[in-house]
């Protein structure tokens, strides 16, 4: 058991942080790079049903693609999820990140700092551990 898979943009401070976590807090991760590995449709609609999320919920539509796109203006329905999803698998910098895919079936946006410690605490880091993301934007 890895412990998860962490959809990583190697210029990100998120996702460094996430990995740099999962180091101190001894969990086992393998690294998907989804810029030069893009989700399929059906692979990122299989995350959005572990996030319980929808499309636009993990889409970073201040990226120059979505502005190009019109994103921020497109309708948030059921009968609009598939466009959202060919959008964000056409350009993948458009999906938010880190997404931690965990072993356990679940899956969070590894954002912040509860939701990264969630996701030590599910994939088994070692009690006591104070593994936190640092400060820092992404870049």
């Amino acid at each position: 058991m890895t412990g998860m898979e962490i959809w990583n943009n190697p210029s990100c401070s998120k996702c460094a942080a996430a990995r740099t976590a999962c180091d101190e807090a001894g969990v086992g991760y393998v690294v998907r790079p989804y810029l030069d590995r893009p989700p399929s449709a059906a692979e990122l609609t299989e995350v959005l049903r572990r996030l319980d999320a929808r499309p636009w919920d993990v889409c970073r539509t201040q990226e120059p693609a979505a502005v190009a796109l019109g994103m921020a203006d497109w309708p948030r329905d059921e009968a609009a999820e598939p466009r959202w999803i060919d959008a964000m698998v056409a350009a993948p910098e458009l999906i938010q990140r880190p997404l931690l895919l965990l072993d356990d079936g679940g899956a969070l946006v590894g954002r912040t700092a509860g939701a990264l410690a969630e996701a030590l605490r599910r994939s088994g880091a070692t009690p006591g551990t104070d593994a936190q993301p640092g400060p820092g934007a992404d870049a």
